[in-house]
This record gives C-alpha cells, sequence and structure tokens, in this order.
C-alpha cells in the first residue's frame, strides 16, 4: 500500500470510530474505503470488523459510568448473549456467498429507519397496553449480535431502534450500553475473521489505528451531545447509509 492508500484507510478508521460512538454505522465509512482499495466484499467486511474492534472498545471504556440494567436484564446478561448470537453470526458469513447480504442490508436498515422515525410513538402505544417482557428483549438482542457478527453494518443504530421501541429509551440514554455491545459482537466476529484468514492486515492496521481515536474522541464529544442532536445525527446516518446500500444493491 502507498501513503494515499494508508492515509485513506486511516482515515475512514477515525471517521467509522467517531460514527459508532455518537450513532453507530461506522462500517459505512470503513467498508467503502476498503472496497475502494481493492479488497473483495467479504474480506472488507471481515477487515472493516476487526478494525473497528478496538474504537468500539475505546468508546464503551469511556461510556462505563454510564452502564446500567436495560428494562431489568443485566448488561453483563446482554454481554454474553450478544457475545454467542455474534460468533453464531460470523460463522454464518464464512459459510454465506460473499454477495447475498447486499441485497438483504438495504431491508434491515429500512426497518431500522422506520423504527427511528415512529419508535417514540409506537414506544408509548406499546407501552400503554402491553408489559414488554425480559424474553422479548432477550430475543432482539440475540438476533442483533447474530446481525452484527454477520454484516455489523448498522447495528448500533438498530440497537438504538429496537431499544428505544422495547425498553422505551432514549438515544442518548443508550450510549453505554450500546458501544458495549457493539465492542463484544465485534470481538466474537474478530476470532471467527481471524480464524479462517479473513481479514487483510495491510489494510487493517492503518484503519484500526484510526478507529480507536476516533472512538476515544467520540465517547468524549457523545457526552456533551445533547438529546435532541443525538436523534437528528442518528437519524441522518440512518437514512443516508440506507440509501446508499438500496443504491448499491439495486441501482
Amino acid at each position: 500500500m502507498d501513503w494515499g492508500q494508508l492515509l485513506l484507510a486511516a482515515g475512514a478508521g477515525l471517521v467509522g470510530g467517531t460514527m459508532n460512538a455518537l450513532a453507530g454505522g461506522g462500517s459505512f465509512a470503513t467498508l467503502p474505503a476498503l472496497i475502494a482499495l481493492g479488497l473483495p466484499a467479504n474480506i472488507a467486511n471481515a477487515t472493516s470488523n476487526f478494525a473497528l474492534l478496538p474504537g468500539a472498545g475505546a468508546s464503551a471504556w469511556g461510556f462505563r459510568d454510564e452502564l446500567a440494567p436495560v428494562a431489568g436484564l443485566s448488561v453483563w446478561l446482554l454481554a454474553g448473549i450478544t457475545f454467542v448470537a455474534g460468533l453464531a453470526g460470523s460463522m454464518l458469513l464464512v459459510l454465506t456467498p460473499s454477495d447475498m447480504f447486499d441485497v438483504i442490508i438495504p431491508w434491515l436498515l429500512l426497518f431500522a429507519l422506520a423504527v427511528m422515525l415512529f419508535g417514540r410513538r409506537a414506544a408509548d402505544w406499546l407501552h400503554a397496553r402491553v408489559t414488554i417482557g425480559r424474553r422479548s428483549l432477550i430475543g432482539a438482542q440475540s438476533l442483533l449480535g447474530v446481525y452484527g457478527g454477520y454484516f455489523g453494518g448498522g447495528v448500533g443504530l438498530m440497537t438504538t431502534a429496537i431499544y428505544g421501541l422495547l425498553a422505551n429509551i432514549q438515544p442518548r440514554e443508550l450510549f453505554a450500553v450500546r458501544t458495549l455491545m457493539l465492542a463484544i459482537a465485534n470481538l466474537a466476529a474478530a476470532i471467527v475473521f481471524v480464524a479462517f484468514a479473513m481479514v487483510d492486515w495491510r489494510a487493517c492496521l492503518p484503519m484500526l489505528a484510526g478507529a480507536a481515536i476516533g472512538g476515544w474522541a467520540g465517547a468524549i464529544v457523545g457526552k456533551r451531545m445533547s438529546p435532541a442532536l443525538v436523534r437528528a445525527w442518528t437519524l441522518l446516518v440512518t437514512a443516508g447509509t440506507t440509501l446508499v446500500f438500496f443504491l448499491r444493491a439495486y441501482g
């Protein structure tokens, strides 16, 4: 890799790490950059996942004092569920043709956007009529873990949306638990991707360094952002990435 390619990888990692700390969706900065560098889609996905791992860990550490149970469930129980599900999802990617998730992902992101747009009203309507049990949240976290291990693109956004619907939690209150779950899903996937030699280390290492700095800086900035600004940023990122992936898959 020449200096221009190294800077592209590091810069994409910096942006991706910051995005993951603030609203999720960091892979939408790293994955296109890796594809632009000539990596196959499945190798780019695995490399992006590993590169964002330290940044997600740095963000989770920055928010550690804000961790609290979610709807009565221990954070560490949710973490264990996420790790096991992340292993399953990453194995699913290893066994799946590299282009299949290109068709599925836009619809998952569209679902996340719809829940973000209407989640507050839906949560109020839902909580006025039924009580969300622990099983619902455990099931949702299992699916999020599988998705995070399989592809991971927008999993932070989807976590924000689904937790808002099921547990009636605002985006700003989810920074700590969301970044921790993202880091754990990335860790589980990284174990599998390294074991199956799916990480391109030439592109991964500079991107990893940039993501670590971005994750740490994003955690600092995120603590000072208002809930309204976080929601606006989350909606903007979700809408933009949904459009990009629809154009990529069907354009």
